[in-house]
């Protein structure tokens, strides 16, 4: 049976980050939707490109059982968090964290995503590779210097340059 992923992207996304991701799963023949961490499925890519979600984040909240998978790609959107963490997207992007791990679903990303899944309390101990500048954010998982870490169903890259090392574990672990 093939594979579905849901894929978050933040406003706006790490485009060398997201589009990794879409053209290893569209390669390797996995299925995927690309849901917008923002009000409407118009984001942008960090370089100025236009782009469109499939849907957005609150369409995918209640939707867990639909996925093997849930991915986080970073995006310029993290630094200035803190300053948007009460809007309701990404209020819904903690609640759809904490479902897919609730549910023993694969949770991929890169660059400040373990950031993002430590802040929503799935970490809990796991070995996380983070953006040397997220790294103190890391409170309850353990931040290491490594390139990627896989510790049980959380897989992570530091940056967009190390996921293609990450890759080739997520595509194993999604075949």
């Amino acid at each position: 049976m093939a594979k579905h992923v849901a894929v978050l992207a933040v406003n706006p996304v790490n485009g060398m980050g997201l589009f990794q991701y879409l053209e290893n799963f569209y390669e390797h023949k996995i299925d995927y939707t690309v849901f917008a961490v923002a009000p409407t499925v118009g984001i942008h890519a960090n370089c100025g490109i236009a782009l469109q979600a499939n849907a957005t984040i609150d369409q995918l909240k209640g939707q867990a059982d639909r996925y093997d998978a849930l991915v986080f790609s970073c995006g310029d959107a993290v630094p200035v968090f803190q300053q948007h963490a009460s809007e309701p997207h990404n209020v819904a992007l903690f609640e759809v964290i904490r479902e897919f791990a609730g549910k023993g679903k694969l949770l991929i990303g890169h660059c400040a995503a373990a950031m993002m899944f430590d802040l929503a309390g799935v970490c809990g101990g796991r070995r996380v590779a983070v953006h040397p500048l997220a790294k103190p954010a890391i409170q309850k998982g353990v931040a290491t210097d490594e390139p990627f870490e896989i510790d049980g169903p959380v897989y992570t890259a530091q940056t967009e340059h190390t996921l293609p090392l990450l890759m080739p574990a997520v595509l194993k672990a999604l075949a």
